[in-house]
């Protein structure tokens, strides 16, 4: 159901890869919704991905760029308010990728030319976007900016490795750089915590299921989706959330505020019971052993 929330918006969507993606969401929801946007990607992800079928699909355009690159971002922007006619109101930073996780190195052994690059590509080309918008003066009045990010930049969860370090810079930018864009031009730059979402990206994280699982076994409305996540986005796209700003909003289904769930307790006293047995089961073994 179409509620015509950004009739008359133009924007640019960073990151759509596949039909998997939240972005490919945010995109089909814009569309939905009545905006005009170019997308977004590297070259790369656009020769492996499938953006042309999305463009096709939504009346939008695909111009690549490197949102590592300050003179790609500085091409594509001003492009982008060419080829949509005027200024944007919203952007989507839809990026994440560690070359620590894809290569298997764990936390405590990270390869520091791969750190840079995770926190390179995941969260300071995040500032390059908004620095670049600013500069070029691309944003509209009361314009909305989104990130993605993952409550791993507040809590240890075993496998996100660097990744972490890269969403609480991320959410730390936001803030920093809404502060100023607000105070100048009243543009809100804000983070989504969101559920994890089995995306390209995310299946490539060690024990991605699993922690898919724990999450949807805690919280209380299980997992939120990439197409939920979409629509929440496109609500901080709207006017419906002017004053929204500098916040990292969480959409877990509650997993956030959890301790304990009562299905989790009772998976955790169940593996208890078979640690239990089994140490009981070694004692005797090892008092037959005895009396033999």
């Amino acid at each position: 159901m179409s509620y015509n929330l950004l009739k008359g918006k133009r924007g640019i969507i960073f990151g759509a890869l596949n039909d998997k993606s939240i972005a490919w969401k945010v995109a089909e929801k814009a569309h939905e919704e009545g905006a005009t946007f170019v997308l977004t990607n590297t070259p790369v992800a656009l020769r492996l991905g499938e953006l042309d079928e999305l463009a096709e699909k939504t009346g939008s355009i695909v111009i690549p760029a490197d949102a590592t690159n300050v003179k790609d971002l500085e091409k594509l922007i001003s492009e982008a308010m060419n080829v949509l006619g005027g200024k944007l109101d919203f952007v989507l930073h839809s990026i994440g990728m560690s070359p620590n996780v894809r290569k298997g190195k764990t936390y405590d052994d990270l390869d520091y030319d791969y750190l840079q690059k995770t926190l390179d590509i995941s969260a300071i080309s995040f500032h390059k976007v908004i620095q670049v918008c600013r500069k070029l003066d691309a944003m509209n009045e009361w314009g909305s900016i989104v990130a993605y990010s993952y409550v791993a930049a507040q809590r240890t969860l075993y496998g996100y490795n660097d990744m972490a370090d890269a969403k609480a810079l991320l959410e730390s930018i936001a803030r920093s750089f809404g502060y100023i864009y607000g105070r100048e031009k009243h543009v809100r730059i804000n983070t989504i915590s969101q559920s994890p979402t089995m995306t390209t990206a995310g299946g490539g994280i060690m024990g991605f299921d699993g922690l898919m699982d724990f999450s949807d076994r805690m919280s209380p409305l299980g997992n939120a989706t990439a197409e939920e996540c979409a629509d929440y986005t496109i609500a901080l796209f709207s006017d419906l959330t002017r004053k929204v700003t500098m916040q990292n909003l969480l959409h877990d289904g509650g997993f956030s505020s959890m301790g304990m769930s009562a299905r989790a307790m009772a998976i955790y006293n169940k593996s208890l019971e078979i640690e239990y047995t089994d140490i009981e089961n070694r004692a005797k073994k090892g008092k037959e052993k005895k009396h033999e």
